[in-house]
């Protein structure tokens, strides 16, 4: 009984000299998307645990609330991710099976990043035959780079009210994140100047953000509608856009079936681009700034 009483004492002495926060758990954080997790681990750092629901090889606007993403959805204390209706398919139904109370629309824990930002392309009026719409608006925001910014204040203040005792160390984290994203922005607006006014024919409207940052501009797309695989009427059809613009190159992401683009680049010998889109998308791209890095390279290598 001495010998317990010891080692409480010892254990307790323990924890009192440990750093602020090390003796607390970790603060839960499920991202819907990689990029949003990506985001979490910068500004949450030591303090949270993340994962991810998809990965960059899905298309985050279909998958499944299966058994295993429930249970990690139970057991989060922030849930983090884009909104606009991208996650519609699935994130109702994540939200109801979880019988979590604390990640629920209205709760701290509940951080959806195109809440924080002013959307693009939103529609006053929108139905279902008009394909996969976004009538709130393009959801794809983590493509510019001012207003992930944004969202990632808006992160460190959830992380504050729910990790109360850590919230000098979130402030703290997100000044170094800031000052270090917007010496970044300066040094991509620099090397991205060629890039202003090239054309390029686009699969969704993924890269709305990046090229209007960049200041480039999109011709065609490859879907008839959103969120509708190309035809190949509708293919036949672009290829007297195509030969009045002159793009440059055509865009899709990774996780998109490129068997269209690869029609059109076979007919028009323009070079298929594919771009990461989100932090994982190659070998390269191991985070956020990386994920940019990556981006302009692509771009930049296929201009030249």
């Amino acid at each position: 009984m001495q010998n317990m009483k010891r080692l409480f004492a010892l254990l307790s002495v323990l924890i009192l000299l440990l750093p602020a926060g090390q003796a607390s758990a970790k603060v839960n954080v499920l991202a819907c998307e990689p990029e949003w997790a990506a985001l979490a681990r910068a500004i949450g750092q030591q303090y949270v645990e993340v994962t991810s629901a998809t990965t960059a090889f899905q298309d985050p606007h279909h998958i499944e609330a299966r058994p295993s993403l429930i249970a990690r959805a139970r057991r989060a204390e922030l849930l983090f991710c884009t909104g606009a209706d991208l996650e519609v398919g699935w994130l109702p139904l994540l939200l109801r099976q979880s019988g979590n109370a604390n990640i629920q629309p209205g709760k701290p824990g509940y951080l959806l990043a195109t809440g924080q930002v002013e959307l693009i392309e939103k529609l006053d009026q929108a139905d279902r035959s008009m394909g996969d719409i976004h009538a709130a608006g393009n959801p794809h925001v983590h493509l510019d780079p001012y207003r992930l910014l944004e969202v990632a204040r808006e992160l460190m203040a959830r992380l504050k009210m729910i990790d109360a005792p850590n919230a000098q160390a979130y402030q703290t984290q997100f000044e170094t994140f800031e000052s270090r994203w917007q010496g970044a922005i300066a040094s991509w607006e620099e090397r991205a100047r060629p890039l202003e006014g090239t054309k390029v024919v686009v699969q969704h409207r993924s890269w709305s953000y990046l090229l209007a940052w960049l200041g480039m501009k999109a011709v065609a797309d490859l879907e008839p509608k959103p969120g509708l695989p190309p035809t190949s009427g509708h293919l036949a059809g672009l290829l007297d856009i195509i030969a009045r613009d002159k793009p440059a190159m055509i865009l899709i992401a990774v996780y998109q079936n490129d068997r269209g683009a690869q029609w059109l680049t076979r007919r028009t010998g323009i070079t298929v681009l594919k771009l990461p889109y989100t932090v994982g998308g190659n070998d390269q791209v191991k985070d956020l700034f990386s994920l940019y890095d990556n981006t302009l390279d692509l771009l930049l290598t296929e201009l030249d």
